[in-house]
Parts: C-alpha cells; sequence; structure tokens
C-alpha cells in the first residue's frame, strides 16, 4: 500500500507538530519525517510527502529520501496540491491520499482512490506507534469500533455503500 501525505497540511493540523513549525519550517518537516518513520517500522508502508515549493522552491521538482520515506518538494510555480494529484493518477497500487484539503479529497474520490483527513491519520498513526498490532490481537480489541454498523435479523440489509465498504478495507490496513 502506498501513502501519499500533503506535508504542510499535516503539519498544520496536528497540534504537536505545529509546536515544531513555529521554531522553524525545517524543524517542522524534520518532527514529522521522524514520526512517519517510526510508524513505517511498525507498519511497512510506502510512504511519499508531498512539501510545497511553489513560492520559494527550485525550479525543479526536487525529490529526497530521509531514513525510509520519500519527500518531494514541488517546484516553483506549482502547488503540492497539483504534485498530489500527478503521484494518485499515475500510482497503479492501492494509494491512500493524507490531506484535510477538501479539493485534494473529492478528486482522488472521483479517481477510485482514498483520501483520509490528517487528524484521523494522526490519531492512527499515534495509535500503530504507540501500541503493537499483537497487543490488540491478544486483547481481542476490534480496532474500528467507530463505524460499526449493526445488523438485525428484521428488516432491510442495513449496508454501507460500497464505495465507503471498500474504503474502510483501505483504511484499516492503516
Amino acid at each position: 500500500m502506498q501513502i501519499i501525505i500533503d506535508g504542510y497540511n499535516l503539519i498544520r493540523q496536528s497540534d504537536s507538530l505545529r509546536r515544531f513549525e513555529k521554531q522553524s519550517l525545517e524543524a517542522g518537516r524534520r518532527a514529522l519525517t521522524s514520526k512517519l518513520s517510526e510508524y513505517k517500522r511498525k507498519k511497512g508502508h510506502k510512504i511519499t510527502v508531498v512539501f510545497d515549493g511553489w513560492e520559494t522552491g527550485s525550479a525543479q521538482e526536487e525529490r529526497d529520501r530521509q531514513g525510509n520515506i520519500n519527500i518531494i518538494y514541488s517546484r516553483r510555480g506549482e502547488k503540492a496540491d497539483d504534485v498530489i494529484k500527478r503521484l494518485a493518477d499515475n500510482s497503479s497500487e492501492e494509494t491512500i491520499i493524507i490531506s484535510s484539503d477538501r479539493e485534494i479529497a473529492s478528486y482522488v474520490t472521483r479517481h477510485g482512490k482514498t483520501a483520509l483527513s490528517s487528524s484521523e491519520f494522526e490519531m492512527l498513526m499515534h495509535k500503530a506507534i504507540t501500541q503493537s498490532a499483537i497487543s490488540d490481537f491478544a486483547e481481542g480489541k476490534e480496532i474500528d469500533d467507530e463505524n460499526d454498523y449493526h445488523y438485525s435479523k428484521k428488516g432491510p440489509a442495513k449496508r454501507m455503500p460500497r464505495a465507503r465498504r471498500h474504503a474502510q478495507i483501505k483504511i484499516k490496513k492503516l
């Protein structure tokens, strides 16, 4: 599974990461990549973070790798949103886009990918980092109690729409 993250969007939606960004943009980016590296060690997903470089960036799109996280800085004049859309379109594998930007979310959903808000992803990432999947299994906890649909034996079936069911399957893999 591939996870594409709108970097500054996630930093600015997170209380813990916003503290670092107040020191400097570089400190915010380092804190984010550090957390994501920890998450990747636990889950093993392919992670790409896209940062805006459209105002002060270089003339060419820059790519970097910190630890095991791919980082892309958009070129001057191009927003990170455009890079994220391009990456989502070119991805042939199962992809989840992390951004609280409604435009990006609606675009990727229309193109068959899954979108997740930054705050939801941060919560899932924090949960994965702090507790291991083995302890969940041993204790018999359910990963996603929030969106359980209860079925009754009488009346019409209460089933989520197909698109929402497929999105839930992908999100549970996070």
